[in-house]
């Protein structure tokens, strides 16, 4: 953060630091042309992928059209979310609608749990009554499936580390990839051998695969639904950093949270006898906890008297 709109109002004095600067942006990026592109291939596969798993009799290709389904509404979800993040605030949504990628990465949690449900049930229902299966039809439209896949996934790889609704969009399309590549290998099995059993298992392979992945996209969204401290962060260096502030003598009331998948902010109260140091420390606060903690909105009330603790 720098250039900060830093305001201390007459009392215990508030510092507070909203920008952002030095070249660590948490705004988050515009994948806008990555979703276009995203939802316009794996909607066509879908179309294409669920036609010729009827047309083969595979359960397998049909199982991945389902999880290529839920994904279309994943990237449009996460699609949503990342313009609506970037709307101004307004009178009612002081922070904008930013927490909306949080949402939406819940969402799509969810939407994932559902379709684990669908192809589960139909899967078990195939083991019991096998049906003849074209492996050759299973294997080439599969192998279209990689490209798109592995192709989509791309799109979102710069921004999976820093944003969990564009991470969630990459770990759709990844797995993809890979189920994709099992059931290649299940349909050149089935020509091999000619054993029908190999399609409906191929099929729950790819329920574990689908919830291995949405049990980590889940458990992380649902913390940051709760207003958890972001993964990355920890309350234990950032009070330790703040209490090391020359004229510092107690933290208190400090809070960390997520106020999208992107953008963290920070409250807490400085208790310092010596009365408040002035905006250029308060700015060089803001700043140290931008640049080295990942925190960009940063709230401080400075304190003189310790009996603050107990509440002013």
């Amino acid at each position: 953060m720098h250039g900060g709109h830093i305001h201390e109002p007459s009392g215990n004095g508030h510092g507070h630091d909203h920008s952002h600067g030095h070249g660590h942006s948490h705004a988050p990026a515009n994948f806008g042309s990555a979703f276009l592109i995203g939802v316009v291939l794996n909607t066509a596969f879908v179309v294409v992928e669920a036609a010729y798993g009827v047309l083969s009799g595979s359960m397998a290709l049909i199982a991945d059209a389902g999880h290529n389904l839920s994904d279309v509404l994943a990237l449009l979800l996460a699609w949503g979310a990342s313009v609506a993040a970037r709307r101004p605030p307004s009178g009612r949504f002081t922070y904008g609608y930013k927490s909306s990628t949080i949402l939406a990465a819940l969402a799509n949690a969810m939407l994932l749990l559902v379709a684990i449900g669908g192809i589960g049930f139909e899967t078990i229902h195939r083991l019991a009554n096998p049906s003849p299966i074209q492996g050759g039809t299973m294997a080439v439209v599969a192998g279209v499936g990689i490209a798109v896949n592995a192709g989509t996934a791309m799109l979102f790889v710069r921004g999976r580390h820093d944003d969990i609704n564009i991470r969630g969009a990459f770990l759709h399309m990844a797995a993809d990839a890979l189920v994709s590549l099992g059931v290649v290998v299940a349909g050149l099995a089935i020509l091999a051998t000619g054993a029908l059993w190999i399609d409906p298992l191929t099929s729950l392979a790819i329920i574990v695969v689908i919830a291995w992945g949405t049990w980590g996209l889940l458990k992380d969204s649902v913390k940051m639904g709760l207003q958890a401290v972001p993964p990355g962060i920890s309350e234990d260096k950032v009070r330790g950093y703040l209490s090391s502030l020359t004229g510092v003598v107690t933290v208190h009331d400090l809070h960390i949270w997520p106020m999208s998948t992107t953008e963290t902010a920070l409250t807490a109260h400085l208790v310092m006898p010596g009365g408040h140091p002035g905006d250029d420390f308060l700015r060089e606060v803001a700043q140290e906890l931008s640049h080295h903690y990942s925190i960009g909105h940063a709230t401080l009330q400075i304190e003189r008297d310790s009996d603050c603790v107990a509440g002013c």
